[in-house]
């Protein structure tokens, strides 16, 4: 197998209205000089809005027009585009699998060990809180270490797969949902218990997807896992944990390796879904290859995918990738416009959960459609385009971090209100980064001023407890770097102690933040900056 040799080789609305006001903290920002898009589906659009009150994205056509088709310069290394497999190719060898289904678990389905009266009561109280999909996974976790040592060898099979479909279910995967969910995978092996399939996948998942940067070791780690479910449990992956591996490759920029998991695909004869169509827009963007992503794009839309705001987001951050921040545009522009020809703006949902079940039910619509294409258009009525916080997490860090474009950062963050979104923390990080970046030089609209807005509306928000809103370390970091690269040293020492009113930090992110503090006093770069703000240096002298 081609991953054997790699493996070889390597070791709203209205409880977000009072946060309006901070949304618009940069309305006297100078005016951007990007331009706004104007071309043939403009009038289009228009034409439709006057004939139709919701217009249906039903043929192919309108969804390949969404991201537009060779409509801007590409600047891409023209690399060959990768083939889509034919499907259901002959295999190459006997390929032995554990199966999923019931009858063939062992232990058998409601073997479990004997508990005393104590140990009971903790197995329903497990079992009590499984009822509960939306209940905390931290919670449930606790109750299961209650449980006396091994601990899983209590729970019955239907038990042991609900736990860990719960700790599998996460908003954010990090180290520490990943160590509870690994635990548990232990105390499985340890007592010679399977995991199915979908178990090892999500291992899987976590061992690569904990961080939020992906390097080599999260690869490294992950084909580890991968040989271990294959090769010891004997247990083949499936399309989904493909996707995985192609995901984390892509991401850690290990190209080759993606492209020898594509290869393993075809041989197996995986047919492609969703998950790998978004991955593949993904990749192409990480090659800066544009018209790959446009290429894959019209794959997903051929195979008869349903195209959502998730599909769209993809082909953004791609654009953004292949450097053709234009195309990107162009399609938030026509997301917007197609979003507020609507009757009315539906909020996507901030439930993570929620979000999941979107999306397996746009899976489940596509293979409907497939069956039934007179269907499509009516399925295609409750599909939502409508840009969400990602859409503009990802525009707002590229005009804010990477262009210095203060003006159209403020611009995107002021169109959250037509959408009902609040600005998350993700947002305010880009923005300190942008001040750090491009903040300190004359005739820009980096000032201490307009830094001076946009810390004032994190305040204000922090302690009004705007949902999902919180200080983290990076939050802090960029914070004083850019006042440091803004302002002065007694500023920045006031800006710390108001975020230290407000935070609650580990003994390690004290430390991470302390770090990164001490050389920015010590610099001699801010003592110059001390007497340059008050119109002297007597070292420019």
């Amino acid at each position: 197998m081609v991953l054997d040799r790699y493996a070889k080789d390597s070791r709203l609305r209205p409880q977000h209205t009072r946060y309006a006001k901070g949304i618009s903290f940069l309305q006297h920002a100078p005016q951007s000089t990007a331009s706004k898009y104007h071309g043939p589906e403009d009038a289009i659009l228009a034409e439709l809005g006057r004939e139709v009150r919701r217009p249906q994205k039903e043929t192919k056509e309108e969804l390949l027009d969404l991201v537009g088709q060779y409509d801007s310069y590409s600047y891409t290394d023209q690399l060959p585009l990768l083939e889509i497999p034919s499907l259901y190719q002959p295999s190459d060898g006997p390929h032995l699998t554990v199966s999923d289904k019931k009858e063939d678990e062992w232990p058998p389905p409601d073997h479990a060990w004997p508990a005393d009266m104590e140990t009971k009561r903790k197995l329903q109280a497990i079992d009590l809180a499984l009822l509960d999909f939306h209940q905390d996974p931290e919670d449930i976790f606790k109750l299961y270490r209650q449980l006396p040592a091994p601990r899983v060898p209590y729970l019955t099979s239907k038990a042991r797969h609900k736990l860990l479909r719960h700790l599998a279910i996460v908003e954010r995967k990090n180290e520490h949902s990943m160590l509870r969910y690994l635990s548990v995978v232990d105390d499985m092996k340890n007592t010679a218990i399977p995991l199915s399939t979908h178990e090892w996948t999500s291992a899987l998942s976590f061992v690569s997807r904990y961080v939020t940067k992906t390097s080599e070791i999260e690869v490294e780690a992950a084909i580890h896992m991968w040989r271990e479910m294959e090769h010891d449990a004997q247990v083949k992956g499936t399309v989904a944990t493909f996707n995985v591996l192609f995901d984390v490759a892509c991401k850690a920029g290990k190209f080759a390796l993606a492209e020898m998991i594509y290869k393993e695909m075809e041989a197996r004869g995986h047919e492609f879904n969703r998950y790998h169509h978004v991955s593949l827009i993904y990749y192409y963007g990480l090659r800066r290859n544009g018209d790959g992503a446009r290429q894959a794009y019209r794959e997903l839309v051929e195979a008869g995918e349903m195209v959502d705001t998730v599909v769209l987001n993809a082909m953004i951050s791609a654009f953004i990738n292949a450097m053709e921040p234009d195309a990107a545009e162009n399609t938030y522009q026509r997301m917007k416009n197609k979003c507020l020809e609507e009757a009315h703006v539906r909020p996507p949902s901030r439930n993570y959960k929620a979000r999941r079940l979107v999306t397996k039910t746009l899976m489940s619509l596509a293979r409907k459609a497939k069956a039934d294409p007179g269907k499509r258009a009516k399925y295609y009525r409750d599909v939502s385009i409508v840009p969400d916080s990602q859409t503009f997490k990802i525009l707002v860090k590229y005009y804010a971090v990477q262009v210095g474009d203060l003006a159209k950062a403020a611009e995107l963050l002021n169109n959250m209100k037509l959408f009902h979104l609040p600005v998350q923390g993700s947002l305010f990080i880009a923005l300190f980064k942008g001040f750090t970046i491009h903040g300190g030089v004359l005739h820009t609209g980096w000032t201490e001023e307009h830094l001076n807005r946009v810390f004032g509306a994190l305040i204000e928000a922090i302690d009004e407890k705007v949902e999902d809103l919180y200080i983290s370390k990076w939050m802090v970091v960029w914070i004083l770097k850019a006042y440091a690269k803004c302002s002065t040293k007694p500023r920045v020492m006031e800006v710390w102690e108001a975020l230290k009113k407000r935070w609650t930090p580990t003994e390690h992110e004290i430390d991470f933040v302390m770090d990164t503090l001490r050389p920015l006093l010590e610099s001699d770069a801010m003592d110059v900056k001390d007497e340059w703000v008050l119109g002297v240096s007597s070292k420019l002298v």
